[in-house]
């Protein structure tokens, strides 16, 4: 009984602690970053989000440093695609593209490398 009480107790704190993470970061966010930041995760993430450590992504993980920073060039990808990326321009909103953009500037280069992309 000790170590179920134990346990659940643990696992409780371990929540609450995600929960709070996540309420911190939400708060650093700007409107427009969150709602890009949602965005991203709904249209973007099936390819550029790690979904587990050592599991390689479809696409490249995106960060602040992705286009070299540059603004222009990550919309020109997100509207226009590439050969392994399908263009967006018919799917997002001009602002929802510019949330995304505004989204990625937070997100911090890894300090660990990243497994490359699938080939």
């Amino acid at each position: 009984m000790m170590k179920y009480t134990v346990s659940a107790l643990l696992l409780a704190l371990a929540a609450a602690a995600a929960h709070a993470q996540q309420s911190a970061l939400q708060t650093q966010l700007s409107e427009t970053q969150q709602l890009g930041r949602q965005v991203f995760a709904q249209s973007c993430g099936i390819c550029h989000l790690q979904p587990s450590l050592g599991v390689k992504t479809y696409g490249p993980v995106l960060n602040k440093a992705a286009a070299a920073g540059n603004d222009e060039v990550m919309r020109a990808f997100i509207v226009n695609g590439t050969e392994r990326m399908p263009a967006f321009k018919y799917y997002l909103k001009p602002a929802e593209i510019d949330a995304i953009i505004a989204y990625l500037k937070t997100v911090p280069v890894p300090a660990v490398p990243v497994p490359n992309a699938q080939k």
